[in-house]
């Protein structure tokens, strides 16, 4: 899948190298998919993990806000199998899962009140990486088919598009110097150990 380049940033080759950014495709290789995916997943899972403590708690029971991003139980996937359900069935660049990640921190600066949980997380990650897609790749899916994907129907895709749209202001631009940040940031949350980078494990 061609997509847009992030020109300009010295040094970031090598980070895009090891967190799998510069394969020719979105294939996965022999030693699986590409490094960015589980760092990706694990981030999320463990802002998932902080939030629903606060909100166990009782002085926080009411925070959450319930919107179209809430699904009425959480899904058997975990969020690392639905990343790469996405990540396997879009045909997407894999650059769209760190711009889909700079959307979801943007998009939970913008909504107060909204926490990244087990309820929401599936529904922004879709909405995320298809709105990634349609900006940083040259061509993209419709809507009925990341639906399909995403485990939605058509109608609530469209709904989460335009709410998640309408949250971030329509700014979807990311700049050479925002994707290096968050490049590094991901590679260093990911960690390396002998050249393959590993996901710290749970302590629970």
């Amino acid at each position: 899948m061609e997509t847009r380049r992030f020109d300009g940033e010295v040094g970031l080759s090598e980070t895009c190298i090891a967190l799998g950014l510069e394969e020719s495709d979105n294939t996965s290789s022999s030693s699986g998919p590409p490094k960015v995916l589980p760092i990706v997943a694990y981030l999320l899972e463990r802002t998932i993990r902080k939030n629903e403590r606060l909100l166990r708690a009782k002085w926080s029971a009411e925070v959450d806000i319930i919107t179209i991003f809430h699904g009425s139980k959480a899904p058997a996937m975990s969020v690392k199998q639905y990343v790469e359900r996405i990540f396997r069935y879009l045909n997407c660049s894999t650059s769209c899962f760190v711009v889909a990640y700079i959307y979801i921190e943007r998009f939970l600066q913008k909504r107060v009140g909204f926490y990244l949980t087990s309820l929401t997380v599936h529904r922004l990650l879709i909405t995320s990486v298809m709105v990634a897609a349609k900006f940083l790749d040259v061509a993209s899916n419709n809507n009925a088919y990341y639906a399909k994907v995403g485990g939605v129907s058509t109608k609530e895709m469209n709904e989460l598009e335009l709410g998640f749209l309408f949250s971030l202001e329509f700014k979807l631009q990311v700049t050479a110097e925002d994707f290096a940040y968050y490049c590094r940031y991901l590679e260093k949350e990911g960690g390396s150990r002998r050249g393959e980078f590993w996901i710290e494990r749970r302590s629970s």
